[in-house]
């Protein structure tokens, strides 16, 4: 199966070049349909592909399919990698993908323009796994832009709405300017490796020294460009206004896949990141503070999906704090747990939207539990798996991370620990405020409001499944079991300075995440019995206004740079070089003007002019002659 596994990528291609090629003829349903069996296609192969490699007793070669570049010695094929780490991403990607595409069906099928979306979606599904399964960083990086690319096609997908389209400009220039740093760490490996393949190169990477800087120069640039993709601090602006595009992009590209490529390819590097001390606590730093900031801001916004949105920059930046603390098994652990119950969430908030007619303010909701029982009920678990209560997926996951945290830094704990909360606090907060209480909307929205179709609520119930039980593949040694994803991770990922720690304290601060976030949820419900939408004033105002991050952008960055550039346009492009080249040309008009005076039809003046020339010649030569 493992030999078949260029397949798995091959599907969504071909869905997309259908779809794509035919989007003025192919019907609606049948560009769903064909988007959705392409995707269940290679969700298939990749279950066989994953249970090969888990049985397997040694490691899978690389599949190679043709050189790529030949060019003297330096040689990069066009090669798959299929072992532990990218066979779980498979899974993920193509299961939770084929949910999303299922969803779609049925919530984009009165778009004009949906066969383009399944196409869209089809060629990022593609771009993904060519992330995950390219054998060394040049393919990773053709998957990483391609990512890149769908996510501004699908952001600005309605791009009739102006503020959706620069939505979509802002992730793609925030992305680049992340992917600069990734290449730039690429010809650092290069230069300096001479490969960038990862069998050669983390053979090699074993020796390398931190006297010498080089580790922590790729390892930082690797980084930067995990933050743009990512969305750390700073470059994590773009998230939130990519909720511009439909619902089902928002769980599929910024919950499940596309922000935690990030995650994958540090996991992928941790040979590298293991030699630099230096750029682990940088990672920890920026990851922290970015679930910090990113949680505080969730407290207090009334978009469900800009809750969410934020939910999810947060939930990256614990990944990014495990990362931090060595614990790279963690972080994927936290992908998996966060891709489901995210997934749930974001498909949960779809199914709320599609109810109220595409209302999307909490304020106009309330009480959606009594006419959506099936959206109800799964929100919840997402919820409850968010917020890291046990025994579902995310307390799990999470718990690790606090411990992993707790075992690096106490101050790192205890502050991670106030995000947790956070979390719990705003999510259950969202859940009072949509599904509990009386309704707060119109009489024509409450009169429409209905369950989704099965084609909606199948998907939730199967990620609310997942949410619910996922977290069991990694159980705490406190619990007596094998943790069964790190065993299955570790030939590939090399975890860093993880500590062991007594039974009693792992009960300890599980009993404190655990009562602290009863505590938080019992907080949200007495504050949202009777909620009080009052405008925001003191710090709830600069919550509401997201810390005023984009304000400062703006007039830090932005308007300067447009300021310059309108500078530039006036000065160096008009006046300079526009100047030079129109004054050549009004030099040349000058001078032909004049010359044309010489021709002025009378035979006098042209046997003057003749004589005269002559001598001219004459003198010149006889003083040359002299010469």
């Amino acid at each position: 199966m493992v030999q078949l596994a260029y397949l798995i990528p091959l599907f969504p291609l071909i869905g997309f070049l259908i779809n794509g090629l035919g989007w003025r003829t192919v019907p609606k349903q049948a560009a769903g349909f064909l988007a959705s069996l392409m995707m269940l296609i290679s969700f298939g192969l990749s279950l066989g592909v994953f249970f090969e490699v888990k049985n397997a007793t040694a490691a899978i070669a690389p599949i190679h399919l043709f050189d790529f570049i030949h060019a003297g010695k330096l040689v990069i094929p066009f090669a798959f990698k299929i072992d532990a780490l990218s066979s779980l991403f498979l899974l993920i990607i193509t299961g939770v993908g084929f949910l999303i595409h299922v969803y779609s069906t049925s919530y984009m099928h009165d778009d004009e323009g949906v066969v383009k979306y399944f196409a869209y979606l089809n060629l990022f599904v593609f771009s993904m796994l060519l992330l995950v399964m390219g054998a060394n960083y040049l393919i990773m990086f053709i998957g990483w832009e391609g990512v890149g690319l769908c996510s501004y096609l699908l952001i600005g997908f309605w791009f009739k709405n102006r503020d959706y389209t620069n939505a979509a400009k802002k992730a793609f220039v925030m992305n680049r300017i992340g992917d600069l740093g990734f290449l730039i760490g690429m010809m650092l490996v290069l230069l300096n490796f001479g490969t960038l393949s990862y069998d050669s190169l983390f053979a090699e990477t074993g020796g390398m020294v931190m006297s010498n800087g080089l580790a922590t120069a790729i390892a930082i640039c690797f980084f930067v460009g995990a933050m743009g993709k990512s969305a750390q601090l700073p470059l994590y602006t773009w998230l939130p206004d990519a909720m511009a595009g439909p619902t089902p992009v928002s769980a599929l590209i910024h919950a499940a896949t596309m922000v935690t490529a990030g995650i994958y390819m540090i996991a992928r590097s941790s040979a590298i990141y293991n030699a630099s001390e230096v750029a682990l606590q940088f990672i920890a730093v920026i990851g922290l503070v970015t679930a910090i900031l990113a949680a505080s801001i969730a407290i207090k916004q009334y978009d469900i999906k800009k809750v969410l949105a934020y939910s999810t920059v947060s939930q990256l930046g614990f990944m990014f704090l495990a990362i931090g603390c060595g614990a790279y098994t963690t972080a994927v652990f936290h992908v998996m747990t966060h891709a489901f119950f995210k997934a749930l969430l974001f498909l949960g908030s779809g199914s709320v939207i599609h109810a109220m007619g595409g209302e999307q303010d909490i304020r106009s909701m309330g009480g959606l539990g009594k006419k959506m029982p099936i959206t109800k009920w799964t929100f919840l678990i997402g919820c409850i798996a968010i917020a890291g209560l046990p025994p579902f997926a995310g307390f799990f996951s999470k718990d690790e991370i606090l411990a992993a945290a707790f075992a690096h830094n106490t101050v790192l704990y205890v502050l991670a620990l106030g995000a947790a909360l956070m979390t719990a606090f705003y999510m259950f907060r969202l859940y009072f405020l949509t599904f509990t209480g009386s309704f707060r909307g119109t009489h024509d929205q409450e009169h429409h409001l209905h369950e989704s179709p099965i084609a909606m609520t199948f998907p939730l119930m199967v990620l609310a499944i997942l949410a619910a039980v996922a977290g069991f593949f990694g159980m705490p040694e406190v619990f007596g079991e094998h943790h069964l994803l790190n065993e299955f991770l570790s030939p590939v990922v090399h975890n860093h300075g993880v500590h062991h720690m007594e039974h009693s304290t792992e009960y300890m601060l599980m009993g404190i995440s655990v009562s602290l976030v009863a505590v938080m949820i019992f907080f949200a419900y007495s504050r949202t019995r009777k909620p009080d939408f009052a405008p925001n004033t003191g710090l709830a105002k600069v919550l509401e206004h997201k810390w005023y991050v984009d304000e400062l952008y703006d007039a830090v960055i932005v308007r300067p740079l447009v300021q310059f550039s309108g500078f530039l346009d006036r000065i160096a492009e008009r006046k300079g070089i526009d100047g030079a080249v129109n004054g050549v040309g009004r030099l040349v008009r000058w001078g032909a003007d004049r010359m044309r005076l010489l021709q002025n039809g009378q035979v006098g003046a042209y046997l003057f002019t003749m004589v005269v020339g002559i001598v001219l010649l004459f003198v010149l030569g006889l003083f040359c002659f002299n010469f």
